[in-house]
């Protein structure tokens, strides 16, 4: 098996086209037959030559990274017969050549060239390329994937369940019944099999993924599957203590306000977050907010003025 071009220059396969040109430079001066006397320098310089022609290219550098060392065996114009053939995703080509290659010119790794007469090649790609029907020619094509986005409250998300969608595309609106898992979270896809593209020769559909996004809400937070919710308690709830509501997506819960709690703490509710089907629930974390009347009546004014006289604490003293 030939070496990964992308390792033959030491480059990462994100690496741009001037990493790319700059990698080869270095490596080329290091092991250039007239610079370097080592008996495998002339090989090791033919094998950096092949990897640059190959990726300093921008075409025939997605056609190997899509196809890998196959590539040269893809034709150039996959894209497009496939297209035209009726949406295809990317992957390897349903395609056999011709019983031979006359007329058809070939490029070797070090640069020569030679035509492609009497080389059999049904032989040749007949194990690597399926068959379409009549001999040769496109095989059966898939479908292509498709995506699209669902909007999810943090409820419906918690709970999961069937939801009915309508999504428009070329050829018009189209309903859907899915099932939406329970505990799924922003950015997951939920997969609908043989609902993408469809395919043609015989070829399968492609699958529809639906994009999870949680939809703001006024009262949870999430962060993954954690879910952060805002407690209002008066403040002798917090300074005695109490045991008080909290809204969950579930419902409703209880947590017990420790006595001295002030505004920001936080009380942690283990496994009452976003539900895990293959793991560990998250956690639902009650935040403190401690408020006042909004409009005291008059005895609850005397109590507070009372309650000033008595106390000392100053909360903006250092403690």
């Amino acid at each position: 098996m030939a070496r990964d071009y992308y390792d033959v220059l030491g480059v990462p396969r994100s690496a741009s086209a001037e990493e790319i040109q700059q990698a080869f430079r270095t490596l080329a001066r290091k092991h250039h037959p007239d610079v370097n006397k080592d008996p495998g320098a002339e090989e090791r310089f033919k094998e950096l030559n092949d990897a640059y022609s190959v990726l300093s290219d921008p075409k025939t550098r997605q056609r190997y990274d899509r196809f890998g060392e196959d590539f040269r065996q893809i034709p150039e114009d996959y894209d497009e017969r496939v297209a035209a053939a009726a949406g295809a995703r990317g992957g390897r080509a349903a395609w056999a050549g011709g019983g031979g290659g006359g007329g058809v010119r070939f490029r070797t790794a070090d640069g020569a060239g030679f035509d492609g007469s009497g080389v059999d090649f049904e032989d040749l790609f007949g194990g690597m390329f399926g068959r379409g029907g009549g001999g040769g020619g496109w095989g059966p094509v898939p479908g292509a994937d498709q995506e699209a986005e669902i909007q999810l409250g943090v409820e419906e998300a918690y709970r999961g369940g069937r939801r009915s969608i309508t999504l428009g595309g070329p050829a018009g609106q189209r309903g859907y019944d899915v099932t939406v898992p329970r505990g799924v979270v922003d950015g997951q896809r939920i997969r609908l099999a043989g609902e993408g593209g469809h395919g043609s020769g015989d070829g399968p559909p492609g699958d529809l993924y639906l994009r999870v996004r949680i939809k703001p809400d006024g009262r949870f937070r999430l962060e993954g599957r954690d879910i952060h919710v805002v407690v209002p308690v008066t403040p002798w709830e917090a300074a005695l203590g109490a045991t008080v509501p909290v809204p969950t997506p579930g419902g409703t819960a209880k947590v017990t306000v420790p006595a001295d709690s002030s505004s920001g703490r936080r009380l942690r509710l283990r496994g009452e977050g976003m539900p895990n089907p293959r793991g560990q629930d998250g956690d639902l974390y009650a935040e403190i907010r401690i408020m006042v009347p909004p409009e005291p009546t008059a005895r609850e004014r005397e109590l507070f003025e009372e309650l000033a006289a008595a106390s000392s604490f100053d909360p903006r003293r250092p403690r």
